[in-house]
């Protein structure tokens, strides 16, 4: 059973996700598009890639694509999909639609009708419909509008692939899961000593960088504490089928060993320390973790063996939020909210010279790699950077700095 697949992303990730899949399914023939990856797979390389991938946000199956004027060309559209090949009336549903340069007034009545198309078919061929359920359905299905053609795709995910099953405690805008996998895939971190070396991130809040990271020296697969779509639609419920899924997941449970490096994380808010180290214990990683409280200003570099090089990696928040209690007293962003994405310039040259000061002695050295949708962070840094990695976070362009740490001012070492 041949299935098109495409796997979206971050803008920006597209040819890291394609590295990732192949690693994940190396005979695959992928091609990087816009927005994501798109190859053809079986329903075992469905489950492989949902189990394993930490950068795409869905695995999606595509069911059906053409041209449309309007809403009744979606309806026919979805109806001519065999749905009882995916569901039974006692299944649910729920629909979401995206567009781009669409020329639809309504995306809530688009996704009507492909959700009456579905049940009207299952309707004429039982005599029952399948019920809508908009918080966890049995069938997500997916429907993007473009300019003249719509494609309408099964959702294999479910919810998306950043909630990995460990996140309770969490901040003000915290960073999503996929897109941390994606600053250590652009960073070229895979935890080992060749690989990246120890990590430290002294912007910690929540801890998703380290925790992700710490998964990763581990060996632990993204999707293995958390429940997916494909497990309650018919292609995937065949005893066969059943049998592969959880040998799938035998096998990446024992692949889990001791990280090889260090990992530290810490924060200037004790209270997100706490949040971390228990979105850590959650995750499997807590031991492998060191978590400390402490101004990113003033924190001393970890201590290192000689041959072992660092890596430091932050999101520092955009928002007007530095210190707690007279350090730098800063207002904690709300989610969703882009007029906070702004700090104030000191920080960055404080920064910049405290690891100039405390991270440039190792003799096996440090990289640091900051996340930042200001385009003139070196300058503010008083830093050249080696290289800058367009990134979205979101709605927000970001680039992902990599900064070499010498002692000395950049300008001092230029010939």
């Amino acid at each position: 059973m041949s299935l098109p697949l495409f796997l979206p992303c971050a803008a920006g990730v597209e040819e890291l996700l394609a590295e990732e899949v192949l690693r994940v399914l190396p005979t695959a023939q992928v091609h990087a598009a816009r927005g994501g990856v798109a190859l053809d797979g079986d329903p075992h390389e469905v489950m492989a890639l949902n189990l394993e991938c930490r950068l795409p946000q869905r695995v999606l199956v595509e069911v059906a694509q053409g041209p449309y004027h309007h809403e009744n060309d979606l309806y026919e559209l979805a109806h001519g999909v065999d749905w009882s090949q995916w569901i039974t009336p006692q299944h649910t549903l729920r629909v979401d639609t995206t567009a781009r340069a669409s020329p639809l007034k309504s995306l809530n009545f688009a996704a009507l009708r492909v959700k009456d198309a579905v049940c009207d078919q299952l309707r004429d061929l039982t005599g029952e419909r399948p019920s809508v359920n908009t918080r966890h359905p049995d069938l997500p299905l997916m429907l993007h509008a473009g300019a003249e053609r719509a494609s309408l795709y099964v959702d294999t995910s479910g919810e998306p692939l950043f909630k990995r099953g460990w996140r309770e405690d969490k901040g003000d805008a915290p960073l999503k899961e996929t897109l941390a996998a994606a600053m250590l895939a652009a960073a070229g971190w895979r935890g080992t000593p060749e690989a990246g070396g120890a990590l430290h991130d002294p912007c910690c809040g929540s801890g998703t960088i380290a925790i992700e990271a710490a998964q990763i020296a581990c060996g632990i697969a993204p999707g293995l504490k958390r429940r997916f779509a494909f497990e309650r639609l018919l292609p995937f419920s065949s005893s066969d089928l059943r049998a592969q899924w959880q040998r799938l997941k035998s096998h990446a449970q024992s692949r889990i060993h001791a990280s090889a490096v260090p990992i530290f994380a810490s924060d200037v808010s004790f209270r997100m320390v706490d949040f971390a180290r228990r979105n850590a214990e959650r995750a499997g990683v807590a031991a492998c973790i060191t978590f400390n409280g402490g101004d990113a200003l003033e924190r001393a570099a970890p201590e290192l063996p000689e041959a072992l090089p660092g890596t430091l990696m932050i999101n520092p928040p955009y928002g007007e939020r530095i210190e707690v209690a007279g350090k730098a007293a800063r207002s904690a962003p709300q989610e969703g909210d882009d007029d906070n994405r702004s700090m104030p310039s000191d920080f960055f040259a404080r920064l910049a010279a405290h690891w100039k000061r405390a991270y440039t002695q190792h003799p096996a050295g440090w990289t640091a790699w900051v996340l930042s949708p200001d385009m003139k962070l070196p300058g503010a840094m008083r830093l050249k950077e080696s290289r800058r990695v367009p990134m979205w976070n979101g709605p927000i362009e970001c680039r992902l700095y990599r900064f070499d740490l010498v002692a000395g001012s950049a300008r001092a070492r230029t010939p």
